[in-house]
């Protein structure tokens, strides 16, 4: 599939043309970045929605119901899956989603794992070219569910609107929360498992704390789910839809959009250097810098005076 045919069949939302595109965009490639660029133009219409936790408690399960709330409320979804990464193959280890499985098979709904490959923050580094994809190919709605490390996953409020922190009583997540900076980056806190001891706890360690976070004046609101019954999910999405219009009516969501290409550029950026280092890091120059920083000279001066010469040779074509 040429890459005219590829961006006119996302464009039509075909699953087809999706599920190449997600693929290109997965092996980092530069027709992968291209197809990101040409596509760009066309999303920002998507409410993207990170959902970040610790692991157990339950991103999977509830990623599932919301899916199925939002499909019940005439809503098409995408769901970005950001999986740990089996060292040997670099491929998705839990890529079979089966917690996932009643939302997937309906045909408004588009699920993708992508492998996390070593990247921090929770996130895959193909995460911004993947949800600009299902953006532009129609979703209302894309899902990101991040790869529950913990404390280092604050990466996905670059990407999303709104933001999802789930917490489950009993694991010791209102200290986590504390410790990982993860109070700053929810817009709204889900309390999942609440049929268990202690949810009502965690809830109110949750208000007295968020109290003291969020100055703004958007208040996070916590909600109280049990993902595996359904309960709760309604009132989750009903709080998406207040966040929404709530961005838009502070204007806030043109600026996430600014911040969006902002990040595109960044990262148009990174890719280009780690393309010229690798494509140069045979030559004689390379060695003589590693050696010279290996006996204490600076490594910051010697890449840029590497990155420099590297540009003007590849500006006349070397």
């Amino acid at each position: 599939m040429d890459m005219e045919t590829l961006y006119r069949g996302i464009r039509e939302g075909r699953r087809r043309a999706v599920a190449r595109g997600l693929s290109w965009i997965d092996e980092g490639q530069a027709r992968g970045n291209d197809l990101v660029g040409r596509l760009f133009p066309h999303a920002g219409n998507a409410h993207v929605i990170g959902i970040t936790g610790a692991p157990g408690v339950g991103k999977s399960t509830l990623v599932n119901a919301l899916t199925l709330q939002l499909r019940r409320n005439h809503q098409s979804v995408g769901i970005l899956a950001v999986d740990p990464s089996s060292p040997f193959t670099g491929g998705a280890i839990l890529g079979d989603r089966i917690r996932m499985q009643d939302s997937v098979d309906d045909g408004g709904v588009y699920m993708r794992s992508l492998a996390s490959r070593g990247h921090v923050g929770g996130l895959s580094r193909a995460t911004f070219g993947a949800m600009t994809l299902l953006d532009a190919a129609g979703f209302d709605v894309v899902l990101i569910e991040t790869v529950g490390a913990g404390q280092a996953e604050v990466d996905v409020m670059r990407f999303a609107q709104t933001v999802l922190v789930v917490l489950a009583p009993g694991l010791g997540d209102d200290i986590q929360a504390i410790k990982a900076g993860i109070l700053e980056i929810g817009n709204i806190f889900v309390v999942n498992k609440g049929d268990r001891e202690g949810s009502d706890r965690t809830i109110r360690s949750l208000r007295s704390m968020l109290g003291l976070a969020h100055p703004q004046a958007w208040v996070p609101p916590i909600i109280k789910t049990s993902a595996d019954r359904g309960e709760g999910v309604e009132e989750l999405a009903q709080a998406i839809a207040g966040h929404r219009t709530y961005l838009v009516e502070h204007a806030i969501w043109g600026q996430m959009r600014e911040h969006q290409a902002e990040n595109l550029l960044e990262q148009a950026l990174q890719d280009i250097a780690a393309d010229i280092a690798k494509d140069r890091r045979l030559q004689d120059t390379w060695q003589k810098s590693v050696s010279q920083i290996r006996e204490g000279q600076p490594a910051p001066h010697f890449a840029r005076e590497l990155m420099a010469q590297w540009l003007k040779a590849t500006a006349e074509g070397e």
